[in-house]
């Protein structure tokens, strides 16, 4: 379809594209659409799907060593691999990075410590005297976040008094409660439930004195002040109140005042057991699947035990094996991921394909729709415990996981279908009519889209000690509203819609100042502000107002001197570097599909931009998003939780290119013809 405009009365009018000289011929876009074209369905696999690895960092290798030892079970081969994986990851000052090339961070660096010496390794190996300066210099073991101590507690290397109390208590809360589990974040309860069975249950192994990592505190374990430290700057703030709370729990902890325990722990237990059903693992995510299988130790299960025996399966199961090494990285590594994206990934490439003029009964596409389809949620699960009266629909991120489906992937997924005439019409028909209805059950009061639950905005819940995964909300957010509302004008759905205004004004008052949008789900503010104009565009916002073109002029203000685009995870905690970074083409795509949202056809920004991509595929039709001199590893595109965990996408570098050029080729072929 053609480019058009609207102006403040809503009349139609073509766009006027002036390409600039900056332009790539028609000819060699269409080419390299097509290599890319061929390139994504090469990826597909037999059952239709598609799924790229998912990177992340050195703290799941670290983990897995670490809850093996804890529970003599794995493979020695594989947890040798993973410390090569962990050495891959080590920045020059001696750390680990939350992502490649990014800063050091102390849990992380405290965490690897702990597993190269699990596996043997001397404190005097060259490798960790480097570290363990680094970790002195910045505070020592006391430094780390909660989730790290009490993992440090299961191996005694730390005191479980001086933890934030996770009591299992938590789980009989009832939903009229201010605080109940339903009122954090679905990862954040997949985590702290089987994790507070962990904290009741204190699981001790004694280590070999020279496994220990006494040496990471700073003057010696016995004269560190190893509780969290109070707020002098606020003595009456909430976090001195929520402190003050948890040394009441600690002192009944001590004592046993705790009638409620036993309950407490069986219906901890059948919550996490309820959830394994028609799910690859507790959330189908490492860290809560890694806390499962803990947890089912602690409550006496036996290694033996099927319920137990299917939870390490399925962790197993995110492990990539390279006892050979890889074409980018020769050492024999043992990685794991943190989940796996087939639904994501399929629906991303459905929609690059189909926008690319794949045609909609393409046996290919018809496949990957069927595959789709399949994975449709049929069941409640905890985003019914708010959203009620509401036909379950809607689809996950991974393989299976009934309990979680998101709205993000789900409208992603609408969107693909739209791409296919499926022969079994009615079926699929039904399935999205289903999707439509939950997707707008789940709009939150202010207009906006969260990803798992429907107004989970209680913010007072951040300054509870154990919240300092900085995680522990799901808010609505601009960038999973944008798609939404990108995705629900293809469905037929207009500004007239009073639900569809309030998303709108969500998004105007979340606007920067200098134009852009914060990127909630991926990195940053490219993929925030992109999102944002397609979603506006598509709902016939006239793309003059000042919001759309002061978001436009940031995106070329910010564009790299090579022509492309690039931002760095390290914008979430100084948002100042916001728009800097290297170029990458999954970034360079969406700074191109923002600026072709905003009507912007005619400078020499978007042309640079696509040359860019041109010039940088690869004969096979591929794109690369390698990191300089760091072994292999990818640039993070992606983001799990802001300041805390970041993704790399393996495929992000490909669908969405795919989608830039093929959006630019319509473009001029529409202003070709006018």
């Amino acid at each position: 379809m053609g480019i058009t405009v609207r102006n403040p009365k809503g009349v139609d009018q073509p766009a006027q594209p002036r390409f600039g000289r900056m332009d790539v011929g028609l000819e060699r876009i269409t080419q390299g659409i097509a290599r890319a074209k061929d390139w994504l369905f090469d990826q597909q696999h037999p059952d239709g799907y598609w799924c790229g690895e998912l990177e992340a960092d050195s703290m799941l290798e670290s983990d897995y060593i670490f809850m093996h030892t804890l529970l003599g079970t794995g493979e020695p081969g594989r947890m040798e691999r993973a410390i090569n994986e962990i050495l891959r990851h080590q920045n020059e000052d001696g750390g680990w990075g939350l992502f490649p090339g990014g800063p050091s961070n102390i849990s992380y660096g405290v965490k690897a410590y702990l597993a190269l010496k699990l596996m043997g390794w001397s404190k005097d190996h060259p490798v960790l005297v480097k570290a363990r300066e680094w970790v002195l210099a910045h505070g020592g073991v006391v430094e780390c976040n909660t989730f790290t101590k009490i993992y440090l507690c299961a191996l005694g290397q730390y005191d479980y008094d001086a933890v934030p109390a996770i009591p299992p208590e938590i789980v009989l809360f009832p939903n009229w409660c201010y605080f109940n589990i339903y009122e954090i974040s679905s990862w954040s309860r997949g985590i702290l439930v089987p994790l507070s069975i962990i904290y009741a249950k204190k699981p001790f192994k004694k280590l070999a004195p020279e496994q220990g990592i006494e040496e990471l505190f700073v003057g010696g374990r016995k004269n560190a002040n190893m509780h969290l430290r109070w707020d002098k700057k606020k003595p009456l703030g909430w976090r001195n109140f929520f402190l003050a709370c948890d040394r009441i729990m600690h002192l009944a902890e001590r004592v046993h005042i705790r009638p409620l325990r036993k309950i407490a722990l069986k219906r901890a237990e059948a919550w996490m057991l309820e959830r394994f059903e028609k799910s690859d693992g507790l959330g189908a995510i490492y860290p809560a699947m890694l806390n499962s299988i803990v947890a089912l130790r602690c409550l006496g299960r036996s290694v033996d035990d099927p319920q137990l025996i299917r939870a390490l399966d399925e962790f197993e199961k995110l492990g990539i094996d390279c006892p050979d090494g890889t074409e980018d990285y020769s050492t024999p590594t043992f990685r794991m991921q943190p989940c796996f994206p087939p639904v994501w990934d399929t629906a991303q490439a459905m929609y690059a394909l189909g926008e690319a003029g794949v045609r909609k009964d393409d046996p290919r596409m018809l496949k990957a729709a069927d595959w789709i389809l399949s994975k449709e949620v049929r069941q409640k699960g905890d985003w019914a415990e708010k959203v009620k009266n509401v036909e379950p629909g809607g689809w996950y991120f991974e393989f299976n996981n009934e309990f979680y489906p998101d709205v993000d992937d789900t409208g992603q997924v609408l969107l693909a279908l739209n791409c296919v005439d499926n022969p079994r019409e009615r079926y699929q028909y039904d399935a999205c009519q289903r999707a439509l209805n939950w997707i707008w059950a789940m709009q939150c009061k202010n207009g906006g889209w969260a990803s798992f639950d429907r107004d989970n905005t209680k913010m007072i819940f951040q300054y509870i000690p154990f919240a300092d995964h900085n995680a522990m909300l799901d808010p609505p957010t601009v960038d999973i509203t944008g798609r939404m509302l990108e995705m629900l004008a293809l469905y037929g759905v207009t500004r007239s819609d009073p639900r569809v205004e309030k998303a709108i004004q969500f998004i105007l008052k979340e606007q920067e100042p200098d134009g852009s949008w914060f990127g909630r789900w991926g990195v940053n503010y490219l993929y925030g502000t992109f999102l944002v104009l397609r979603g506006l565009e598509a709902m016939g916002f006239w793309n003059h107002e000042p919001a759309v073109q002061q978001a436009a002029e940031w995106i070329r203000m910010v564009q790299n001197a090579d022509g492309g685009w690039g931002e760095t995870c390290g914008t979430y905690d100084d948002p100042n570097q916001r728009g800097i970074g290297p170029s990458t083409p999954s970034q360079t795509a969406w700074a191109v599909l923002g600026l072709l949202a905003a009507g912007d056809t005619r400078s020499d920004s978007v042309a640079k931009g696509i040359r860019w991509l041109v010039d940088r595929q690869h004969e096979d039709g591929s794109w690369d998003e390698l990191v300089p001199g760091r072994n292999g590893e990818s640039y993070y595109t992606g983001t799990g939780f802001p300041r805390v965990f970041y993704l790399g996408y393996h495929l992000y570098k490909q669908y969405f290119p795919l989608l830039a050029l093929t959006t630019y080729e319509r473009a001029m072929k529409s202003g070709a013809s006018h």
